[in-house]
């Protein structure tokens, strides 16, 4: 009860202090001639929001990347060693491997069903498809950690002799096989793409109701005429509607691979990066915060941030285009 009170005590004078303070600025401009004001204004209300992100993101960045070229302690300078050290070391090489994995398969997989949902949905009656996209959408109101105990249970494994627990297992023994330990396995990195399952079933629902809306906003005329011309179904979708909402489509590419890329509760709630299922994110979680590395683990999200860098871009780029079509 107590951290309620204090969670809402404390979103209570945050929106007062920033209410106060730009009603401060706003009384200080209003004390200069109105030239002045008028001109001084954008960088009065501006400031503040600037300073905020040079103290709780710039700052923090430049010290970690100085941190990244120092040792486990941050007290003396080590060069690049902390980088040559990681690319030099295998286990790093197959972390690094998991998260192509994760980058090459969950955002196409997450997009092409969240595209497919939404175009069979926009096909049946209002009612229905109100009814199937609240059931697809539900899993976002999940938290990841909460996700990943429920695909923990689905996953269980119990030894022979004692009773199934899990979903997939008892499913797998109905159909004659025996029960598998499904996330302690890592041939062919199987346990991997079953943590990738895990955050697909959480986002399709996202990428069906963005897509959704792009695909409702397609002229008819378009549709139509590509009808009248004889276009099957596939053709129409294929030819007509994809092309004119594939700014949409990247848009939710880029948001889920930048997801993907950072992806951490789900790697520790359900495996804590054992059997080969670790990642850049919980690679950082673990030499930072259990073994107290400070320089390899500033080093490990630096190596993150170069690689999300560009990726930022490209969705900005592509929003940019987006808004310069319309």
């Amino acid at each position: 009860m107590s951290d309620i009170i204090f969670g809402l005590v404390s979103i209570v004078i945050g929106i007062a202090a920033s209410y106060g303070l730009y009603w401060l600025l706003n009384f200080l401009l209003s004390l200069l001639p109105e030239r002045i004001s008028r001109n001084a204004a954008w960088l009065a209300f501006l400031t503040p929001a600037a300073v905020l992100v040079i103290l709780v993101l710039i700052v923090p960045l430049l010290q970690t990347v100085v941190w990244s070229f120092m040792d486990d302690r941050v007290k003396a300078w080590v060069g690049f060693k902390n980088y040559v050290d990681l690319f030099t070391d295998k286990r790093f090489l197959g972390i690094l491997l998991n998260n192509f994995l994760w980058v090459l398969v969950v955002p196409a997989i997450t997009v092409a069903i969240g595209t497919a949902v939404a175009t069979l949905t926009n096909q049946v009656g209002p009612t229905r498809e109100r009814i199937f996209k609240s059931l697809i959408f539900m899993p976002m109101a999940i938290s990841f950690v909460a996700a990943a105990t429920i695909w923990s249970y689905f996953y269980s494994y119990v030894p022979p002799g004692r009773p199934e627990v899990g979903l997939l297992n008892a499913l797998v023994k109905l159909s004659g096989f025996e029960a598998q330990p499904w996330l302690t396995m890592d041939q062919g990195r199987l346990n991997s793409f079953l943590l990738m399952a895990v955050v697909v079933w959480l986002q399709v629902g996202y990428s069906m109701v963005v897509i959704s809306a792009a695909i409702k906003n397609v002229p008819e005329e378009t549709i139509e005429a590509a009808q009248l011309d004889g276009a099957s179904a596939w053709q129409v979708f294929a030819g007509v509607v994809l092309p004119q909402v594939w700014g949409t489509v990247m848009s939710v590419f880029v948001t889920v691979l930048i997801l993907v890329m950072k992806v951490f509760d789900i790697v520790l709630s359900m495996t804590r990066g054992n059997f080969t299922t670790s990642v850049l994110a919980f690679e950082w979680y673990k030499q930072f915060f259990e073994n107290s590395n400070i320089g390899p683990a500033s080093a490990v999200v630096t190596v993150l941030v170069l690689l999300i860098g560009p990726l930022m871009y490209l969705q900005i780029k592509t929003v940019q285009q987006q808004e310069a079509l319309r």
